[in-house]
């Protein structure tokens, strides 16, 4: 299964370089220049527990130039999803699958503008990574990767792309409830990175003091709350299940830690502040996601 990821941020390269160890035929593509080119002339450098190796994987500036596609996989960061999708329409072709396994909420929606529903599929990650330079990042979290089809349904073409991720060593399920994982996945976001990033700490930290613990606990209990409104289906503790996601990530810096350190737009809009959106919707006051959302719109302002 011939795939192009759009966005080679740390994610990106990561499921990139898995992909190429295992003999898929894979294809990175990113605005960012230097990134690139390190990879093209040297390989993707990828940290793992301590040791480094360097793996070559194709990579590109130019879409169009990673030809036409059976799956195009968006990494990018949520405000950039409208214009990847555009500019992936270019690797389409009749049976090509489009999948997000982007943080937040919102993507689905932004790519069923532009594509055929019935090419587009979701997903979530509890792998974790952080870039450490041009060419080179750390996978630095190991967990479950779920895939599905919109309406829920068992497909062989989802079957394929979990055997895929699973042959690269990327532990996965297909899932017949896809739209519950997307907002279970919003919980831990919404738990870990814009505190995280605020403190300017690693995630495992978050667990060290009772004071980042009780930060913690609320905004997800305010996100629960809205979930529950929607009628989404939890199952589980969803506090239990973003500590054992902050422990499995120890060593991490949130993506939205890592966008504050390098003075980038974060998704602060796709992560909390889409949780303030869909509370106010409600009626449900979730003033820890106000808070949080608006101090990090504030730091945002100052780059």
């Amino acid at each position: 299964m011939k795939t192009v990821i759009i966005g080679a941020g740390a994610m990106g390269s990561l499921l990139g370089g898995l992909l190429s160890i295992s003999g898929e035929e894979l294809w990175l593509v990113d605005v960012w220049k230097e990134h690139i080119d390190v990879i093209r002339s040297k390989g993707l450098a990828i940290e793992e527990k301590g040791i480094t190796r360097n793996i070559p994987v194709n990579a590109t500036s130019d879409v169009r130039s990673a030809g036409e596609a059976d799956l195009i996989l968006y990494f990018v960061k949520t405000y950039h999803t409208e214009k990847a999708v555009k500019d992936s329409l270019a690797l389409q072709k009749e049976n090509t699958l489009f999948l997000t396994l982007q943080n937040g909420l919102g993507n689905e929606e932004i790519i069923c503008k532009q594509v055929d529903r019935k090419k587009v599929i979701l997903g979530v990650t509890g792998q974790g990574a952080t870039l450490l330079g041009p060419g080179h990042i750390r996978h630095a979290g190991w967990g479950k990767t779920s895939v599905g089809e919109l309406d829920g349904k068992a497909t062989d073409r989802i079957s394929r792309v979990a055997q895929m991720l699973q042959k690269a060593g990327i532990e996965t399920e297909v899932s017949s409830r896809i739209h519950d994982l997307v907002w279970e996945k919003l919980f831990v976001n919404v738990g870990i990175n814009a505190l995280a990033a605020l403190l300017g700490i690693k995630n495992g930290q978050l667990l060290d003091y009772p004071e980042t613990l009780r930060l913690m606990e609320t905004l997800v209990h305010e996100a629960v709350e809205v979930a529950r409104k929607k009628g989404i289906r939890i199952e589980g503790n969803p506090i239990d299940r973003v500590k054992t996601v902050i422990e499995a990530t120890r060593g991490n810096r949130c993506s939205m830690g890592q966008d504050l350190d390098f003075k980038r737009k974060t998704e602060i809009d796709a992560i909390n502040g889409a949780l303030v959106r869909e509370a106010e919707r409600f009626g449900i006051p979730v003033p820890y996601n106000r808070m949080i959302t608006d101090l990090i719109k504030v730091i945002e302002k100052t780059f």
